[in-house]
């Protein structure tokens, strides 16, 4: 069972799928006119939350240097679990069969065994210095998902483009926490945290076969009263037409009867 080196990337590519949702949140700051002073996009990076925390704890103080500390508001994700999902296991035996459109070749195909299904729960935090900039983070997430929003994977986008799976990702909840403890100049941190679990699949090693092009039965008549063995009536070969066709394309049959004449008569 182990042995066979394959790696898909699959964990690699939900990670960056995840992020993508939320690299292109802005905030916007008005004056006292309601005028729009200015837009800032909200910086989204890779990492534990207590690393962030902790970053910001670095420079509580707001009078002293403003360089060393974290610059709010801004968001970071991570992996929080990974889990079996029995509830989405298919049968065993659909497994199914592809040949590369990218290779070009039709003499074989892969075929790949079912995928196992597992959910992978994220953690997304929202860091701010005030209110109003997390809310309006916030509310640029949670109206697309109710609570479920769906993507599209490729996969295997190298060798198999055409093999697609929908990817479902639930926020499962929301949770606030404002740090506001110290004197008036210490730096107050504003932080919600949203639960999401993405479903996906994983697939193991696939298997490379030779394409069947040609098919030969042989028909005999069984119990013909000889001594030796039953009687050869007809042979029948089945071919492609045309012969190099594509496997996962239209195509038509050729097939030839020979006829033997000496055991029909017997």
């Amino acid at each position: 069972m182990f042995g066979d080196h394959f790696y898909h990337k699959k964990i690699r590519k939900s990670v960056a799928m995840f992020g993508s949702l939320f690299n292109n949140l802005y905030v916007i700051r008005l004056n006292s006119s309601g005028a729009s002073t200015s837009q800032l996009k909200v910086p989204l990076s890779y990492g534990p939350k207590s690393k962030f925390l902790e970053r910001i704890r670095e420079q509580p103080d707001l009078t002293t240097d403003s360089k060393v500390a974290i610059k709010l508001p801004r968001m970071s994700f991570e992996i929080t679990s990974i889990s079996y999902d029995p509830s989405r296991q298919l049968s065993k035996i659909a497994n199914f069969n592809r040949s590369s459109p990218i290779t070009g070749d039709v003499a074989t195909r892969n075929k790949f065994f079912v995928p196992v299904p597992y959910n992978i729960g994220f953690s997304l935090g929202v860091y701010a210095k005030n209110q109003d900039d997390a809310l309006q983070v916030v509310e640029q997430i949670l109206p697309f998902f109710n609570p479920q929003y769906s993507l599209t994977m490729k996969p295997f986008p190298s060798d198999y483009p055409n093999i697609k799976e929908d990817i479902q990702i639930i926020l499962e909840g929301l949770s606030f926490d404002d740090s506001y403890e110290g004197t008036v100049e210490s730096r107050r941190t504003i932080i919600y945290t949203l639960t999401f679990l993405m479903k996906i699949q994983f697939y193991g090693p696939t298997n490379r076969s030779d394409i069947i092009r040609k098919a030969i039965s042989n028909v005999y008549n069984q119990g013909a009263g000889l001594k030796d063995s039953d009687v050869a009536i007809e042979t029948i070969t089945v071919t492609p037409d045309p012969t190099n066709v594509s496997p996962d394309s239209d195509f038509g049959f050729n097939e030839t009867f020979v006829l033997n004449f000496d055991s029909a008569q017997s």
